[in-house]
């Protein structure tokens, strides 16, 4: 000592001398004085500036977990073969933008402003995001009604495909046409806005969880009657008024018409809305308007928005126009296919015929004939198959239709002759070669004899389905027949449990891949085909609206099964081979043509499309190093680094608070457990039990729930050390990272850095990187259930990236199986579980602070699979009878 070798000083300079050498301390120790008033009142200034930064710091998580939650979703859809709707999208982007508009707030308020240049790139990316989901169709065309005979293909976009097609024969195909016109996609667009109508649905749709059948159903009935009750603008009415009135003077007089969908989409090759939108019959003048509302309400009919949810197909593209064409009193009606859908080699001539209107034959209701015309020269019947018809749709004598049972005489006699099967097969032909593809045609015959055409549109085709079954299935199958016969609609194969439905009202029960049995062949079931494995009916036609939709969505369907729902009940567990027009008891293994697709129907939609380009802006992560001089606000392209950019800094202010403040009761302690250990914590608020005031903070001094089960999990079986590997003293360098003091961690290399633990009572933000490996975990754990959440981040390893991917893989194995929902890229693992109630939390961080101690160089043998199986075998028992062996969630 500077004093020692001159004595001790006399008793009476001792006083003098200790007061000089406090206050020589003071100065170069920067001691405050504890009763200093002014002081006191700085640290309590400061005490509660750090109260209101760690709340910022607990928001900003909060809202940078809701982002990552969304973006998880958002991939989730991309990925699964769920359908979704435009509702999804817009409701993520707005639900994802709030929260990140929460974090840089947050953010403003947690580092005094330092990073609001992030504004400028977060604006540019919604303004992006905004442009995509906003876009939509306008109507060119101002006209709200066109006449028939201004109508062909090119006016689709004003009139639909429906409405085009008609148009299209009777100009230029010059085939007969009841006369008529088409109110427009313009007069659609605006009756909607001049009620403000499509603001309302889409916030009615965003606020609807679409896959609660229930709730769906519920909305499209609201929706239907917002739009019927709304008021029709009045030179639009007077315009509809007009064409009927001109209508009725080429006519010669007073008439009925029928009002007909004709959405922009509708009949088109790829979307036919086979029986989707409403069409009503017999309509007279004073029903005109409310009728056409029905049918512009008819857009958000259940069966409509399940159609296009299924069909990935964006609300905002589907304008409804509306033909209006001369009613036809039929004597005959029906549906003619210009080549067989079921095999695209048959040239043949399917003509399906009723007696009375062709509604009997498109709504499956009931049985109809079957007229087979080969198309070459001398053109003649080959096939003919004559139903039992016992009812048929007539126009009633004032409006609408009835259903009138038939005399015993003309049920079983043919709906039309020969010479009447010819002549439409003749226009099928000619009809066929002006498209140049197959067309499915409806047609009418008058009670004149006169022939009419109603609608055109491209028939969907598939190849035949031939297989030939070994000796052995066939007799399996042989002896388990329940059922066979009827008329295949698709072929395939299918095994699932039995679903009668007997009403609409059993819809919202259906399970995923039953197997749908009903009486009818009814347009309404088409609702449910995206979660059917197979249709069977006991009625129904080839022709009918729910067989066309069930091609489309590629469902094996057989119909005209007799007693079908008499010889099943709901449960059975049964296999339908379409193909064999069979069906068998329990589940039978059936080879399934390589020819049969997958459904995978939402995959290159509208809908799909668009969510992949607005996930450009959302999902992909550009900035990974914050050590890069490229780690930048102004380098943010994507929602995704905005997050990351944002918590990586929130965490630096949280860390150095206590330094840029002098605030060292607050800082960064060092953890004493034993020994002084490599490990520092930031007491964010009451996460000790008492304040220190040393260099140290002891593990008994600990209050934060959260980190105390970490930490049990850390210490619960001890690390045996890196496993026997080539390259053994690289691995034990790493390993001293954590247990060798004389590493100081303001040295920065490669095998050290600090690991952190930031807590409060409720929280525990633990950053780890142990040699090459960085993990990070964030736990907010209470007895608020809602918010319980746990995230766990892991990458990196020394071994090549292989071994690095098969130690993620394997780390990922084992949090699945513990309920952890896991995501993978490459070597990089994040995973999360949230919403259980506190015990079950704790036991999960206990889980992960025992996989952080035990994974550590588990990379370097990832290419030995006797040892992969020693460590996953090992790993499991420590779980289940050490680390969580105390607890009541061992499994």
């Amino acid at each position: 000592m500077y004093f020692s070798g001159a004595g001790d000083p006399a008793p009476e300079n001792q006083e003098p001398m200790k007061r000089l050498i406090d206050f020589l301390k003071d100065i170069f120790q920067k001691k405050t004085p504890p009763d200093s008033p002014i002081d006191t009142m700085a640290a309590e200034t400061l005490r509660a500036a750090f109260k209101e930064r760690y709340h910022h710091f607990k928001m900003l998580l909060n809202a940078n977990n809701s982002a990552l939650e969304i973006m998880t979703e958002i991939e989730q859809a991309l990925q699964s073969k769920r359908p979704f709707g435009m509702s999804f999208i817009k409701s993520n982007c707005i639900a994802i933008t709030v929260s990140l508009l929460r974090l840089l707030k947050n953010l403003e308020q947690l580092s005094e402003g330092k990073y609001n240049p992030l504004y400028a790139p977060f604006d540019e990316i919604c303004n992006n995001i905004r442009q995509l989901i906003e876009q939509k169709k306008e109507a060119q065309d101002e006209r709200l009604i066109i006449p028939l005979t201004a109508i062909d293909r090119t006016r689709a976009d004003l009139v639909g495909s429906k409405m085009a097609n008609l148009g299209e024969i009777l100009n230029l195909v010059k085939l007969r046409v009841p006369a008529g016109f088409s109110i427009t996609a313009r007069a659609y667009e605006y009756f909607m806005s001049y009620n403000d109508l499509q603001t309302e649905i889409d916030r009615r749709f965003i606020s609807t969880d679409i896959t609660d059948m229930e709730a769906l159903y519920a909305l499209s009935q609201d929706i239907q009657t917002l739009i019927t009750q709304a008021l029709l603008p009045e030179d639009l009415e007077n315009e509809i008024h007009k064409a009927y009135s001109d209508l009725e003077q080429e006519m010669g007089g007073a008439l009925s018409v029928a009002l007909r969908s004709s959405a922009m989409g509708e009949d088109s090759a790829a979307n036919s809305f086979a029986g989707q939108y409403r069409s009503e019959l017999n309509v007279r003048k004073k029903d005109l308007i409310s009728t056409y509302k029905d049918i512009v309400a008819s857009k958000y009919g259940f069966t409509a928005i399940t159609y296009r949810l299924n069909k990935g197909i964006r609300d905002e593209d589907i304008f409804m126009s509306v033909g209006c064409i001369a009613m036809v009193d039929a004597r005959s009606g029906g549906v003619m296919y210009t080549r067989n859908p079921l095999d695209s080699a048959d040239g043949s001539i399917f003509i399906n015929s009723a007696w009375g209107l062709p509604k009997a034959v498109v709504d499956g209701s009931v049985d109809c004939d079957l007229f087979v015309v080969g198309r070459h020269a001398p053109i003649k019947v080959s096939y003919r198959d004559i139903k039992e018809k016992k009812s048929q749709f007539l126009c009633y004598a004032d409006d609408g239709v009835c259903q009138f049972e038939i005399t015993e005489e003309d049920r079983n006699q043919p709906s039309i002759n020969d010479e009447e099967a010819i002549e439409l097969a003749k226009l099928a032909v000619r009809i066929e070669q002006y498209y140049g593809s197959a067309q499915d045609v409806e047609w009418a015959i008058d009670r004149n004899g006169i022939l009419f055409i109603l609608q055109c549109r491209p028939l969907q085709q598939t190849e035949a389905l031939k297989m030939d079954y070994p000796e052995e299935l066939t007799r399996e199958t042989r002896e388990n027949v329940l059922a066979s016969g009827g008329t295949n609609i698709f072929p395939g194969v299918a095994s699932g449990e039995v679903f009668i439905v007997n009403s609409p009202d059993d819809m919202v029960n259906f399970p995923k891949n039953g197997i749908l049995v009903a009486r009818q062949a009814l347009p309404v079931w088409a609702s449910l085909l995206n979660k059917a494995s197979a249709v069977l009916t006991e009625h129904g036609t080839f022709a009918g609206h729910l067989a066309n939709v069930a091609r489309e969505f590629k469902v094996p369907t057989l119909f005209g099964l007799k007693n079908i729902t008499e010889i099943l009940k709901t449960g059975d567990l049964i296999t339908i081979d379409s193909s064999q027009v069979s069906v068998y008891k329990g589940k039978i293994d059936i080879p399934i043509h390589t020819s049969e697709m997958e459904k995978d129907i939402i995959e290159g939609s509208p809908v799909y499309n668009m969510l992949l380009e607005v996930s450009k802006f959302i999902i992909p992560l550009n900035l990974l190093d914050p050590y890069s001089p490229d780690f930048k606000p102004e380098n943010c392209k994507t929602l995704h680094d905005i997050t990351r950019f944002a918590h990586e800094k929130s965490v630096h202010e949280m860390f150095n608070f206590g330094k840029e403040h002098n605030f060292s009761e607050r800082s960064s302690k060092q953890l004493f457990y034993k020994v002084p250990m490599q490990w520092w914590i930031l007491n964010l608020d009451d996460g000790l039990k008492e304040e220190t005031q040393g260099k140290y903070i002891r593990l008994e001094n600990i209050a934060s729930i959260p980190m105390m089960a970490l930490w049990d999990g850390i210490v619960a079986v001890p690390w045996d050390g890196p496993p026997a590997i080539d390259g053994r003293g690289m691995a034990a360098v790493m390993f001293q990272s954590t247990a060798n003091r004389s590493l100081e961690p303001a040295m920065k290399s490669a095998y050290t850095e600090r690991n952190y633990f930031m807590i409060s009572k409720n929280f525990c933000s633990f950053t780890s990187r142990l040699g090459y490996h960085f993990s990070i975990v964030e736990a907010l754990i209470s007895n608020r259930v809602a918010e319980n959440y746990i995230t766990f981040r892991f990458k990196g390893g020394a071994a090549d990236s292989q071994r690095r991917i098969r130690r993620i893989r394997f780390i990922a194995d084992i949090l699945t199986e513990y309920s952890f929902r896991v995501e993978l890229m490459e070597d990089n693992l994040v995973s999360r579980v949230e919403g259980y109630e506190m015990d079950y939390m704790l036991s999960r961080m206990n889980i992960l602070g025992y996989l952080i101690m035990h994974t550590r160089q588990l990379d370097m043998i990832m290419s030995n699979e006797n040892t992969i199986r020693y460590y996953r075998s090992k790993m499991d028992k420590d779980i289940k009878t050490v680390v969580l062996a105390k607890t009541a969630f061992a499994q």
